[in-house]
């Protein structure tokens, strides 16, 4: 993988952002369409609404599922950042710091974190605004 920046930090896992997600919708559709043929053909339309419910609730699933994961990754960087803020400087990172703030910092270099940090604090950066504050990018490879 070439070097990581501001340009190309974003990352899709395109399994399940570009195929997964487009199989879900296309089955939720096809099993609407499949009850609205089964109820003019005037037969039971018992297996079309067992299939549609099925349908919606494997879209609701992956709905619901997927932050999960997330929300774990989001943890675990919220303490490495606290404790490399806190290796660097002997200090823990500002309280007044949003999590989004947190993120964003994870790709300034050691060298660049505390004076960023505190930067965004004073100036109340927002995330992207500090990721383009970053001159030495600490890349993130396992975040998508």
């Amino acid at each position: 993988m070439k070097e990581q920046n501001y340009a190309n930090h974003k990352r899709y896992d395109s399994n399940y952002h570009f195929i997964f997600l487009a199989l879900i919708l296309i089955v939720l559709v096809c099993a609407i369409i499949n009850l609205v043929q089964v109820i003019q053909k005037e037969v039971n339309p018992l297996s079309a609404v067992i299939l549609l419910l099925f349908s919606i609730l494997f879209t609701l699933l992956t709905g619901i599922i997927r932050p999960y994961p997330l929300k774990a990754q989001d943890r675990a960087i919220l303490a490495e950042e606290g404790l490399r803020h806190f290796i660097l400087t002997g200090q823990r990172l500002n309280m007044n710091l949003t999590r989004s703030q947190v993120f964003a910092l994870r790709f300034a270099s050691d060298a660049e974190l505390p004076t960023l940090a505190e930067r965004a604090v004073n100036e109340k950066l927002s995330n992207d605004a500090i990721k383009k504050a970053i001159v030495s990018w600490r890349a993130d490879c396992f975040r998508i």
